[in-house]
């Protein structure tokens, strides 16, 4: 019997991690080690998925480029079943990211080909058992095509269907009403991904604790996570609240931290887990790769 498979559709990136020693010397130089790694928060939740044994099919777009050739190697050699288009123009998506020494993680990124995504039709998820959408995909404006694609697709097919919030300067951009409006084309089956950052923005209310926000984003949205870091996470669905406390880690890079925290959800959720053990999956998975430099599993080699 074939297992369940998931489709996560959005951002594919190269990223250019730097593991910073101490603040920036503005001006000058300030040495640090650096790599270049898998990236882009659909398919990092893809390879999450199959790490912990869920098929997973990512749709996405490179470019045709050495960036793109070296993303493509990462995503397969992950066991992920690619859907990735390749942009005969724009170069591959690439991100720096810029690591301090708590492992806040900030972020520089050239969308580059993920603007394309748009540009191809959505390939068949006949046989897909759920439907995830980075909120990248969604502000960007060349992707934005695909996202709704997808969105339709698993409210047509009585799918379930999950988004990520993303990031919460590009979702105050796009717009809190316009951002929740978007999911409600998913129809009922939604299940909404936030920290608590991104919700206070989907709320309109900077200063809503968690518990606040999760109750008026399940209320709006149908089921939401709040994810809180080290505090664990809150999930709600306009009704009920539930919680679960964070795993201890030293935390190394927060990179990935919420694409790892989606796949263990999921992966439990499609197992038939309660909302406990979901959330702890979650965060059980996000400890995993705040307690190591990259945003995916390690991989042989």
């Amino acid at each position: 019997m074939t297992a369940p498979r998931i489709v996560c559709l959005g951002d594919v990136m190269v990223d250019v991690l730097a593991k910073l020693p101490h603040a920036l010397a503005v001006g000058s130089d300030t040495p640090a080690p650096i790599s270049l790694l898998g990236g882009g928060s659909a398919a990092n939740t893809a390879a999450w998925l199959v790490a912990v044994g869920v098929p997973a099919t990512f749709v996405g777009r490179v470019g045709d480029d050495v960036l793109g050739r070296f993303a493509l190697d990462g995503l397969a050699r992950a066991g992920i079943d690619l859907a990735v288009s390749v942009d005969p123009v724009r170069p591959t998506g690439t991100c720096i990211v810029l690591v301090d020494g708590t492992g806040e993680r900030t972020m520089v990124p050239a969308a580059g080909a993920n603007s394309g995504l748009g540009d191809e039709p959505l390939p068949d998820l006949a046989g897909c058992a759920h439907v995830h959408v980075s909120g990248y995909a969604l502000f960007n404006p060349g992707a934005r095509a695909a996202a709704a694609a997808a969105a339709a697709h698993a409210a047509a097919a009585g799918l379930s269907f999950s988004a990520d919030a993303a990031s919460s300067a590009p979702l105050a951009g796009f717009g809190a009403q316009q951002f929740l409006d978007w999911l409600a084309t998913a129809g009922a089956r939604t299940l909404l991904f936030a920290n608590l950052d991104e919700a206070r923005v989907l709320v309109g209310d900077a200063a809503a604790t968690a518990d606040e926000a999760a109750h008026e984003l399940g209320r709006r949205c149908g089921e939401v996570i709040v994810k809180c870091g080290s505090d664990g996470a809150v999930w709600s669905d306009g009704r009920t609240l539930v919680r679960a406390a964070g795993a201890a880690v030293v935390a190394v890079d927060s990179t990935g931290a919420g694409d790892a925290f989606a796949a263990g959800v999921l992966s439990a959720r499609l197992a038939g887990a309660g909302v406990v053990e979901m959330l702890t999956a979650g965060n059980t998975l996000a400890a995993q790769v705040i307690g190591r430099a990259g945003a995916r599993p390690l991989l042989p080699g």
